[in-house]
């Protein structure tokens, strides 16, 4: 008897605090950082996402993805018929946000990466976004397939244009340590 009073009150309650803790602003690990790469757009293309030599997911419209990395000097960037990027300086313990738009290109849409603070005119929205549902999550099976498909020619290629071209020759945001979303701007 007990243990289906268990099952009944776990099934009933448990199902209701989900959704608390997996949407909203998560802080990150101890001597991590978080990213939040959002889409406001209601029509938007997937695009892939890179952290500097790895594939770390996708997701498209009026969505948004949390990733957790080590803090200091990182590249993060993202793919369709161009790439942009974004280079960071990041703190341990901080959040930041970067806004993923579509710029129209030649074959397909392009996405154009934006970092912004709470002091942003896309702020309100981006974070209302993210407290309002959970993270689009690439599965860690396909993540690891991307990456081995990736990492052969793709990545390298890509990362050694910009380096040798792209990197001097355009201008990328960049997120600065002081870009970090406070806390009470979270809540």
């Amino acid at each position: 008897m007990k243990t289906k009073l268990f099952c009944i009150i776990t099934m009933v309650i448990l199902p209701g605090f989900f959704p608390v803790f997996g949407q909203g602003f998560q802080p990150p690990a101890n001597g991590k950082a978080v990213i939040y790469f959002v889409s406001l757009k209601k029509k938007s293309c997937t695009f892939d996402y890179f952290h500097q030599d790895k594939y770390i997911g996708f997701f498209g419209k009026n969505n948004y993805m949390r990733y957790e990395c080590d803090p200091g000097k990182q590249l993060f960037w993202a793919s369709s018929e161009t790439k942009d990027f974004v280079t960071a300086d990041l703190k341990a313990g901080d959040t930041y946000i970067v806004t993923v738009d579509m710029v129209i290109g030649f074959w397909r849409n392009n996405p154009k990466l934006t970092a912004i603070s709470a002091k942003h005119e896309l702020f309100a929205k981006a974070a209302a976004l993210i407290k309002s549902k959970k993270p689009v999550v690439t599965p860690d099976a396909k993540i690891e397939a991307r990456n081995q498909e990736l990492k052969v020619e793709f990545i390298p290629n890509i990362l050694s244009i910009y380096e040798n071209d792209w990197k001097n020759s355009r201008t990328y945001t960049h997120i600065s340590q002081d870009m970090s979303i406070p806390a009470d701007a979270m809540k």
